[in-house]
């Protein structure tokens, strides 16, 4: 059974994910179908966010820096790997750099948020 904190959690990780791919599209003005060329730009990071959770095992302690660590890093590698080899999408040095910096923020960011507010 997962617990509802480890819900809360994915969604949280899989929300980050939309956010990040949201922006991106916005920067760079991507023109067609709204909802499909971000399903193509998120869906190899959400496989990716998936295979992370599994192999992390986060349901453990899925609210935590380091959970959110070990999520980020296969996540972004993962996603990465998935976008170029299946997915057909660029993986530019550029937006390895941008992928891998903003998913950490983000992934992290809202964990260091949830911690902070839990001690207070």
């Amino acid at each position: 059974m997962i617990s509802p904190a480890a819900r809360r959690a994915f969604a949280f990780d899989t929300l980050a994910i939309v956010l990040f791919v949201a922006i991106g599209r916005r920067s760079h003005d991507e023109q067609g179908n709204l909802l499909i060329g971000a399903a193509k730009v998120a869906a190899p990071f959400l496989l990716a966010l998936v295979i992370s959770w599994i192999i992390t095992r986060a349901t453990t302690d899925p609210c935590s820096l380091r959970t959110g660590a070990l999520i980020w890093i296969p996540t972004v590698v993962i996603g990465l790997l998935l976008r170029k080899l299946i997915f057909d999408g660029g993986t530019a040095t550029a937006f390895v750099i941008v992928t891998a910096v903003v998913l950490g923020i983000f992934l992290q960011g809202w964990r260091g948020i949830w911690r902070w507010r839990a001690s207070r």
